[in-house]
């Protein structure tokens, strides 16, 4: 299983040492054994995408500036790996990601697929692409835009709606306009520049409301007063940047001497770049994902039901809006409780090949936070 964090810019080592890795960081020097990592069940390489975030460098000054630029340089990386770790040739392998993850992995998968044309010619072993699973995802800014007002406003599955009425009311008046803006400037012709601006000013509407209370864009069930950074809300991330930025640390895992120093998990050099080439909008993501099902690969979306940044129902809307000629199957499903220990989980919706999954009492870390 390949698994990166989303950003874009973020490391994953958030996902390595918080969420579903072997060990989580408890200190600037110590761990503890996780014992839901996904390893139990799984050889996972966790990789630091695109070059600049993390540990990750380039020697001569090359830059990653869009999804398909980096899903170049993941295609490549897989072939290497695969070249070089021949035990795992054949064995199926899962794309997973989480966040800004939403888009890259439905790209990095297709381009590994296509890939596989080329390595067969070559007499090469194809690469045994057989699912992507994507948590959180914001993978089609298009629903999940709109979505904002049903999270501070209609979701049932919170209770009472987070937002007063007032604000409610005026939100869905923004609402209406924003989506045909969106639609008018992104989605119909895309103008980049009116494409931005439509995106600016309906983020700015629904931020005005829900920063209001200083609520948790990560978790609406779990206050977080005073935010000012992610370390603010969740002290584990801090104990992983202190455990990382270690000279005894970087001394274990030879870091390079280019990277030596404070850990960052997060680049705002790749944030701005891909925020330059428009990569947030430019990308179908959803196309590829729907590409992929067209082929047998298999997909899982999964999502925190107390998530707001990329919450459950813009990824639900997503989901229902794919378009390949298993559509039916999975539309025609309604949601349905799935079950742990014969206790409710969340709800779920699964047909086509795609899967569809709510999870309850989960923000948008599913696992750690």
């Amino acid at each position: 299983m390949f698994w990166t964090n989303g950003g874009p810019g973020g490391s994953s080592a958030i996902g390595l040492f918080t969420e579903l890795g072997p060990c989580r960081v408890t200190s600037a020097n110590s761990t503890e054994r996780n014992p839901w990592s996904w390893n139990e069940y799984a050889n996972i390489f966790f990789v630091d995408q695109p070059v600049d975030v993390g540990y990750s460098y380039a020697e001569y000054g090359e830059a990653v500036t869009t999804t398909q630029e980096a899903a170049n340089d993941i295609g490549a990386f897989m072939v290497i790996f695969f070249e070089h770790f021949t035990k795992f040739r054949g064995r199926p392998l899962h794309l997973a990601g989480e966040s800004y993850g939403g888009r890259y992995i439905p790209v990095f998968a297709s381009a590994i697929y296509d890939k596989n044309a080329e390595l067969t010619a070559a007499g090469v072993a194809p690469i045994n692409l057989t699912s992507v699973m994507i948590g959180n995802g914001c993978t089609d800014f298009s629903t999940m835009l709109l979505s904002y007002y049903d999270a501070q406003c209609a979701d049932p599955t919170l209770g009472l709606p987070i937002s007063d009425i007032s604000s409610c009311v005026h939100l869905k008046q923004q609402m209406t306009r924003c989506e045909q803006r969106f639609k008018d400037s992104c989605l119909d012709i895309f103008d980049a520049i009116d494409c931005r601006a439509a995106f600016n000013v309906c983020v700015a509407a629904t931020d005005a409301h829900f920063k209001n209370p200083n609520r948790n864009y990560y978790d609406r069930t779990r206050p977080c007063t005073g935010m000012t950074s992610t370390n603010d809300c969740y002290p584990i991330i801090g104990h992983m940047v202190d455990f990382l930025s270690s000279n005894t640390t970087q001394d274990l895992l030879g870091v390079d001497p280019a990277k030596r120093g404070p850990f960052h998990y997060e680049s705002r050099a790749v944030f701005d770049a891909f925020q330059t080439t428009y990569d947030w909008y430019a990308w179908p993501a959803p196309f590829y994902l729907a590409a992929l099902l067209e082929r047998g690969v298999r997909a899982l979306v999964y999502v925190g039901a107390a998530d707001y940044i990329c919450n459950w129902i813009g990824n639900e809307r997503m989901t229902l809006g794919l378009a390949w000629t298993r559509q039916e199957e999975f539309r025609n499903q309604s949601l349905a409780p799935w079950l742990v220990d014969r206790e409710v989980a969340g709800v779920m919706r699964s047909g086509g090949g795609l899967t569809f999954a709510t999870i309850d009492g989960a923000g948008h870390f599913v696992r750690v936070f």
